[in-house]
Parts: C-alpha cells; structure tokens; sequence
C-alpha cells in the first residue's frame, strides 16, 4: 500500500490523532513542570531541569510519530508503538511502592493499550497484498 493509501486507512488516521492527543497532553505536562521550575520550590534543580528537558523531547518525538502515521510512513508506527509500550511501563511502575496510585496507572495505560491496538491495526491495514488475497 502506498503511503497515501495508508494514510487514508482509519486505523492510521486514529492511531494519528491518539499520538498527537498524547503528545498535547505530554506538552501540558512539560508546561506544568516548567511553571514548577520558575516557581522554584523543588526539592532539586538539575533534576527538575532534567525531567523539563526530557519531557520536552517526548513530546517531540511523539509528535513526529503522529505526523509519520498521518502522512503513513511506517518508522511513526515503529516510535509510535516504543512510545506505547514506554508508556505502560511506567503506569505499571505508578501502582508500585509507596506511592502507588492506580488512577494515575489508568490514566496513563488506557490510552497506551488503546494507541498501541490503533497501532498494530494501522501497520496491518498498511501491508501490501499478498498474492492469497
């Protein structure tokens, strides 16, 4: 399939628009964390200079994995389902410990299952045909 022909699969349209959500989302955060920084109550400055910096660099990437799926180049899905996949661990890392929260392991693993499902079917609905189809 060509890449515009994936581009018009639904399953890479949605895929798409769950990555930039995401990477809006992600870009919120890194604001909320920048305002924290300026504010200056941290327990450490080069950390949360640090999480800014690589939070800002996620948001990045995710964005350029949206706009590869959009556009249907199959190295935005590659990202795409590393970033899901990212994602789910640190969810799962969220309901452990101490502070385990298991809203904040909803939050962030609802939408990295349903991206990575939206994922999968856009690489399957993107495949050239084979000659038994």
């Amino acid at each position: 399939m060509t890449p515009s022909a994936a581009f018009r699969a639904p399953a890479a349209r949605a895929a798409a628009v769950l990555l930039a959500l995401e990477a809006i989302a992600l870009l919120l955060l890194t604001g909320v964390q920048f305002v924290e920084l300026i504010q200056g109550d941290l327990a450490s400055v080069a950390t949360s200079v640090a999480l800014v910096v690589m939070s800002l660099a996620a948001t990045i990437a995710l964005a350029a994995f949206a706009v590869a799926v959009w556009s249907g180049r199959s190295w935005g899905r590659s990202g795409g389902v590393v970033a899901q996949v990212l994602i789910f661990a640190v969810a799962v890392g969220s309901v452990q410990g101490g502070a385990a929260h298991w809203g904040v392991a909803a939050a962030l693993a609802v939408p990295a299952i349903v991206t990575f499902i939206a994922l999968i079917l856009a690489a399957r609905q993107s495949r050239p045909p084979s000659p038994r189809d």
